[in-house]
């Protein structure tokens, strides 16, 4: 007569537990080895069937589905989680990775400007994906460098109040403009045709081009709605710019007042454009610190215009005629922020600025 074996432990799910087991049994993200210690632990409470019969149903080993039968009954969910494995044991010590961080920060190889993970290797006789590893975990990059200026405005705070308090509370009555030009657009074609993007193949263009001349752009940008008023010209003079500055008169309705900000550009300020200003009291000037075209909000839209229209085009003749078309299009076909949704941070960023 066959002996029976030792009677299997009962197991009884609460409503969270079971909610918690079926959910790591169904999901795709799950482990391996988790959904089927959940899969034993529901078979069990279902019926409460005997170890084999649970084994049998599942394709399990009798003693594994005894064994997590058993840890759940004693610490429930958490026992059936994976434990932190200890992994392969540090082949650096920390003084090694205190040399490796100061040589970079303080130090520069003999025969370059700045170290490589090569050179340092050589330099601290360790393998290159060491160096690479520390210098990913310590957010080094020996060979990017960022750009910096200090303004030397004397007004620099007044100057920046003045302006952001103008972005975030405007004057009622008034349209706010960020004023500005990009100068020395050049009209580049290439010398062949130009092949394009296929599967594996990025798109290709001969590495020399022509020149048909440049053209200078200058914008205004709405900051309430984000549409430009925009003019081109073949020259950059206070000619052009007082130009401009009609072209904005005209298509700003007459009972507003105009705020313009803008730099310090020689051409904003000889004595042709104070008079046009003076003849013109709805405008305001706004000028923004040296050295600090971040505040020119209307320098982001010339990025956009860089990176949609630019970087890739060709162009036969001195003119930009897609440009021409973008310019008269109602709105504008590179309306800044049309494809963004508005960061929640600016608001808070500028107002504590101010």
């Amino acid at each position: 007569m066959a002996t029976r074996g030792p009677r299997p432990t009962d197991v009884v799910l609460t409503e969270t537990e079971r909610a918690e087991l079926e959910g790591w049994a169904r999901r795709r993200t799950t482990a391996a080895g988790l959904a089927a210690r959940s899969r034993i632990i529901l078979a069990a409470a279902a019926d409460g069937g005997s170890n084999t019969e649970v084994a049998q149903r599942l394709g399990l080993n009798r003693g594994t589905v005894r064994r997590w039968r058993d840890r759940f009954v004693e610490d429930r969910c958490d026992e059936l989680l994976d434990e932190p494995r200890p992994g392969r044991p540090r082949t650096i010590d920390d003084d090694k990775i205190k040399d490796l961080i100061t040589s970079t920060l303080e130090t520069t190889p003999k025969n370059a400007t700045h170290w490589s993970t090569r050179s340092m290797a050589e330099h601290l006789d360790i393998s290159q994906s060491t160096v690479s590893r520390v210098w990913r975990a310590f957010g080094l990059a020996p060979h990017k460098q960022d750009s910096w200026k200090l303004s030397k405005e004397p007004l620099f705070t007044e100057k920046v109040r003045d302006v952001v308090g103008l972005y975030m509370n405007p004057p009622e009555r008034a349209l706010v403009l960020c004023v500005d030009e990009k100068t020395q657009i050049q009209a580049l074609d290439r010398t062949q045709p130009i092949f394009p993007m296929l599967p594996t193949t990025p798109q290709r263009a001969s590495h020399d081009y022509v020149r048909n001349g440049t053209s200078s752009l200058y914008a205004a940008l709405d900051i309430a709605s984000g549409k430009v008023i925009g003019s081109l010209h073949s020259r950059h003079r206070a000619q052009e710019f007082i130009a401009f500055l009609r072209k904005i008169d005209a298509q700003v309705p007459d009972d507003l007042d105009v705020h313009l900000v803008m730099d310090n550009a020689s051409t904003h300020k000889t004595p042709a454009v104070k008079r046009w200003l003076l003849a013109h009291p709805r405008f305001v000037i706004h000028f923004t610190p040296t050295s600090s075209s971040w505040m020119n909000l209307v320098e982001r839209w010339f990025a956009e215009l860089t990176t949609k229209k630019l970087q890739h085009s060709t162009h036969t003749s001195e003119r930009h005629p897609s440009m021409d078309r973008d310019l008269e299009r109602q709105p504008q076909a590179l309306r800044l922020g049309q494809d963004r949704r508005p960061d929640p941070r600016l608001h808070r960023t500028l107002l504590h600025q101010n």
